[in-house]
């Protein structure tokens, strides 16, 4: 089996989600593939239909998984990994789609230089098209090819998606660690990892994978209990880093990594919440300073964050207090300002 394609999938059945995402599988260029498609529990009493309707069209095609627990998606994901037969590893989010030609081009470009990681760029689209949206890029050319220390560092500091992506099976399978389960940002806690054990890296910059915008994508919700588990993925990547043994090697570039994923993005989110609480706010920058007690003389950080972000950090390092109060005039003066 050359390629595995596992699909976790929660609840994505209305307006045709699922079926386009499964459709834009079957529709690929190669043959020799699998898709799995895990359903995590769904609860809306049509995506496991929608599912078994596959399995019977596409017997050889697609293998359904029924987990009996929700295990969200860092779960279905190791569901789908323990069956999963595939030389190559992918997984794509079952409300987003790829091109035709999507894997076709991945495997020819990671055969021509013996990689053992490939990945490409995609586009933002907010309907069921083939047509191109808002592209993003990511990753770079400057870090594809075979993998040296500064490319390494490179890919830790911007490492892209690891939903696309394909990863030839030995980066998974000769090491235990799985995903972690019943959180969100599972790949954050773990993509690091996957990214210094391959060897060769093919990159394709064109946008082959489409990522669906909606109001009611997770990524458009903002909870106290979702920051916790930004919170908790970022202490995975660095108790990952310690495991492996890179931790001292790439000590700056996971420490900004990690003052990124565990504290700015999180403090600035967390703002975003209907009621954010003093109490978090205070608990963040505490355990910040355990973890990385001088992550404001980092270099990656004097050098990417700009001074008004390091200006709201200073505030919020000295009285949270204050930050919560200023973070609001801030936010709502930008508000009273987009409607004149």
């Amino acid at each position: 089996m050359t390629l595995s394609i596992i699909v976790p999938i929660y609840n994505m059945a209305t307006d045709g989600k699922l079926a386009y995402c499964l459709d834009s599988l079957l529709n690929q260029t190669i043959e020799d593939y699998e898709i799995i498609a895990v359903d995590d529990c769904s609860t809306d009493g049509m995506t496991p239909e929608v599912i078994a309707d596959y399995c019977e069209r596409y017997p050889k095609k697609i293998t359904a998984i029924y987990s009996s627990v929700n295990k969200r998606q860092g779960g279905a994901k190791n569901i789908g990994l323990a069956v999963a037969k595939g030389e190559w590893i992918s997984f794509i989010d079952a409300d987003d789609w790829v091109t035709p030609d999507y894997y076709e081009r991945l495997l020819y470009e990671a055969d021509q230089i013996g990689a053992d990681m490939a990945g490409c760029d995609y586009s933002f689209v907010e309907c069921h098209t083939m047509e191109t949206g808002r592209i993003a890029a990511s990753n770079r050319i400057e870090q594809a090819g075979v993998l040296d220390q500064a490319k390494y560092r490179s890919l830790i500091l911007d490492g892209g998606s690891l939903a696309m992506k394909i990863y030839r099976r030995h980066i998974i399978y000769d090491y235990p660690n799985r995903f972690p389960e019943k959180i969100s940002y599972e790949d954050n806690a773990i993509g690091v990892s996957w990214m210094l054990r391959a060897k060769c890296f093919a990159y394709l910059p064109e946008p082959l994978y489409y990522y669906y915008q909606h109001p009611v994508s997770t990524t458009h919700i903002f909870t106290e209990a979702r920051c916790r588990d930004r919170l908790t993925a970022a202490r995975i990547l660095i108790d990952e880093a310690r495991e492996y043994g890179y931790y001292d090697e790439y000590l700056k570039e996971l420490e900004y990594r990690f003052t990124e994923l565990f504290y700015i993005n999180t403090l600035f989110t967390y703002m975003r919440v209907k009621r954010p609480r003093l109490r978090f706010v205070k608990e963040l920058g505490r355990e910040m300073r355990v973890y990385f007690p001088r992550f404001t003389n980092n270099p990656y950080y004097n050098e990417r964050q700009n001074a008004e972000n390091k200006k709201l950090i200073n505030i919020q390092l000295t009285s949270s207090l204050c930050f919560m109060v200023y973070f609001k005039i801030l936010w709502g003066y930008r508000k009273l300002r987009e409607k004149r």
